[in-house]
């Protein structure tokens, strides 16, 4: 992700989710030295999507991912997550953690494929409308 790209993810994060980040929040994380942004782009150079992490010490934790719309349903949000893993695992980061609506069946099935398995609930941490999140991690060593 470039400072260029901010706009563009910020508007595909404000039709993914109810609590938005501010595009102010993704120019500090291309700041930051322990996070790292990504985007996916078309052939055109469109950006299609994008993902961010972020670790301490030894653990990760995949922070937000999303892809536009009208991209959904083509594998892209699992490239993104390919591309994370594979970072963070070239990082040394022993495990990588997210939390995901309980809700999002899609989601849910595409880290359960990457072999996330369930770890806890954090009841009521989604607003708008008020739901559970699923705590997931992965070892990756």
């Amino acid at each position: 992700m470039r400072e260029q790209d901010v706009r563009y993810v910020e508007e595909i994060e404000r039709v993914s989710f109810t609590m938005a980040w501010a595009g102010r929040t993704f120019q500090s994380l291309l700041r930051r030295m322990d996070a790292e942004c990504w985007v996916a782009e078309d052939d055109q150079g469109r950006l299609l999507g994008y993902a961010v992490a972020w670790w301490a010490l030894d653990q990760a934790e995949l922070a937000n991912i999303a892809v536009r719309a009208d991209a959904r349903g083509r594998g892209i949000g699992g490239q993104l997550l390919d591309r994370v893993l594979e970072s963070m695992k070239a990082r040394g980061m022993r495990e990588i953690f997210l939390e995901v609506r309980r809700s999002n069946n899609v989601a849910a099935a595409m880290y359960r494929r990457r072999d996330f398995v369930e770890v806890g609930i954090r009841k009521n941490y989604y607003d708008l409308p008020r739901e559970d999140a699923l705590v997931l991690r992965k070892q990756l060593n």
